[in-house]
């Protein structure tokens, strides 16, 4: 893998950190400094960063049942609890994949594996996460399903609800593929309703179920091999070429004036009659009128022309 993602699985902070760690000269590969972020190394390589040798940490994959008053953060300003106080503090570095607000609960994946939060994270994978929500009164499923299914505008961007089921008068399950800052709390009070409360009971095919509010346990093989299978279902666009088939041509359409058809009499029409009575006389082309008349469109020559008889004033 490469030099700053295995730095960062070590344990030594985000990718962008480590990068700076190796553009500063800090990180020795088999003795040699490595300043090329493209390097490749594998767990047989001597990776030293100043005089300490790192070695890439194991992977945990914890399931956690947030409680409420809770933050999804890893150090709080305020001195307020985080999830990770409900870890043991010998552990390594995890990060929390997706995040709840601290007024909610139910399910959620912390690890140090940054592909599989990746997968579980991206918009493309669109993976479902199911919610159980309690609402302030009586829900009015006839009205307001449709405009969820169909979509709200909210602080963010544009939110929609994947299925809602009505449970109760006052209690719904919604599921999204989205992770819009606080949706559901949003979206529902667009259309009129408080949250009292929400609980993520779903993560892909993960079920918050034995877990009581504060507890967790660590993944199992065939649960984490189940997550990394979890792929969107929605059908991807496909190029579709153009029909082959030939498209009738247009009706061509004439603009100008309608010519009439010659009418023929005796087997010979009367255009080539009149083409030959006309043969001698001057054309009435535009680019030839200069050449027969003057200026003014008179002719200048021959008889009866303007010029053949003589103007006053002037000797014949």
């Amino acid at each position: 893998m490469r030099i700053n993602r295995f730095l960062a699985a070590s344990g030594l902070g985000s990718r962008r950190s480590c990068e700076e760690l190796v553009l500063a000269g800090n990180v020795t590969v088999n003795g040699q400094v490595c300043q090329n972020l493209a390097t490749d190394v594998t767990e047989e390589d001597f990776v030293k960063v100043g005089s300490r040798r790192i070695l890439p940490e194991k992977h945990l994959y914890i399931l956690l049942h947030k409680p409420r008053g809770y933050l999804c953060t890893a150090a709080d300003t305020h001195d307020r609890r985080t999830i990770f106080d409900l870890l043991p503090a010998q552990w390594p570095r995890l990060f929390h994949v997706g995040r709840l607000d601290l007024d909610s609960e139910g399910l959620l994946i912390l690890t140090n594996d940054g592909d599989l939060g990746l997968h579980l994270t991206h918009p493309r994978y669109k993976i479902e996460k199911e919610y159980e929500v309690l609402l302030d009164r009586a829900y009015n499923g006839a009205i307001d399903t449709p405009k969820l299914l169909r979509g709200v505008s909210i602080e963010g961007g544009r939110a929609k609800a994947e299925s809602v089921r009505q449970v109760s008068p006052k209690v719904l399950r919604i599921v999204l593929r989205q992770g819009l800052k606080r949706q559901i709390r949003q979206m529902l009070y667009k259309v009129g309703y408080e949250v009292e409360r929400l609980i993520r009971t779903r993560i892909g095919p993960l079920r918050l179920t034995e877990l009581h509010a504060g507890e967790w346990r660590a993944l199992t093989a065939a649960e984490v091999k189940g997550l990394r299978e979890v792929k969107q279902d929605v059908p991807k666009e496909t190029n579709i070429q153009p029909s082959a088939k030939k498209r009738p041509p247009k009706p061509k359409t004439f603009t100008g004036e309608k010519r009439e058809r010659p009418v023929k009499r005796g087997g010979r029409s009367l255009r080539g009659a009149a083409g030959a009575r006309d043969a001698n006389r001057p054309s009435a082309h535009p680019a030839t009128a200069g050449k027969a008349h003057g200026k003014q469109g008179r002719r200048t020559s021959g008889p009866g022309s303007a010029s053949s008889t003589p103007r006053a004033g002037r000797r014949p």
